[in-house]
Order: C-alpha cells, then sequence, then structure tokens
C-alpha cells in the first residue's frame, strides 16, 4: 500500500494536459490557434487561465470582449470546482489532452456565477477551507491560523503553477 505522503505528494503536484480552444463561434479578427496546458488538479481555472486570456485575446476585438468561461462538451464549467473536480466530473473517460473551449460572449447566467477576480475565487476558496475544517477539525485549525497563513495556504495554489 501507497505511504500517505506519496498520495498527497501525486494529489498535489497532479497535472491535466489541457487543450483551449476558442468558440467558433466568437468573432475574431483572424483564425485562433489553439492553446496547450498542464493544469494543477488542485487549483482553479480563473487563477490558472490568465495566459489563455491572453493568447485567445489577440486575435479578439475588444468590442467583442466580456467575461471569459469555459466549457466541454456543451456543459458549462463551473470555476469555483477545483480543476481536478471538474475534470473527474466531465472528463475522466476522455482521451487526453483535455479539450476545453473558451467564450467570450453569452455567459451562461443560470448555469455559472460571475467571477470578476481572483479575491472572489481567494474567498471562496477560504471559506472551503473553513468549512472542511469545521466539519473535520471543529474548526481547531483553522481558527489557530494568522493571517499570513491564510496567505500562504492561499499562494501554495500559485505556486503548484
Amino acid at each position: 500500500m501507497a505511504d500517505d505522503k506519496d498520495v498527497l505528494r501525486d494529489v498535489w503536484f497532479g497535472r491535466i494536459p489541457t487543450c483551449f480552444t476558442l468558440n467558433p463561434d466568437e468573432v475574431t479578427e483572424r483564425e485562433a490557434e489553439a492553446y496547450y496546458l498542464l493544469l494543477p488538479r488542485v487549483s482553479y481555472l480563473p487563477v490558472v487561465t490568465d495566459k489563455v486570456k491572453k493568447h485567445f485575446l489577440k486575435v479578439m476585438r475588444s468590442e467583442d470582449v466580456e467575461e471569459m468561461w469555459f466549457e466541454y462538451e456543451g456543459t458549462p464549467l463551473k470555476w469555483h470546482y477545483p480543476i481536478g473536480v471538474l475534470f473527474d466530473l466531465h472528463a475522466s473517460n476522455t482521451v487526453l489532452p483535455w479539450s476545453i473551449t473558451v467564450h467570450f460572449k453569452n455567459f451562461p447566467d443560470q448555469d455559472l456565477l460571475h467571477c470578476s477576480s481572483n479575491s472572489v475565487v481567494e474567498a471562496h476558496f477560504m471559506s472551503s477551507i473553513k468549512e472542511a475544517d469545521a466539519l473535520k477539525h471543529k474548526s481547531q485549525v483553522v481558527n489557530d491560523m494568522q493571517k499570513k497563513d491564510h496567505k500562504q495556504l492561499w499562494m501554495g495554489l500559485h505556486n503548484v503553477w
């Protein structure tokens, strides 16, 4: 049986090869090439997709850009779920790389929450950590942490990237 540390390391450093393509209905100035990334399973799409946004904004007209969102095979991907959970829910039986479609228009308000900035993702992440701590440790771990420890935990998601 694998040592717990080995399992934790594999989960923490796990990556999913991903191909981002622009939705063909988006209006562009020229054809957009696909963009490939190895996404960390423990992070969130808005945290690791700045490069994707920059890549596709090069071919978009600024007046055609609204909020960026993602879908897989017609299903909008919820930004507040970790990438590994999204992959396991929607694409674990598919051939890699995982093909995600990028949209800049027609945000599906009925299916997704808006994400205006990374501070929203951070607030959601910390809320999830506090909730998990309350269930597992009766809030003893997070309550004993200082503000700098909370920030370091959040920055850990950026550093796996």
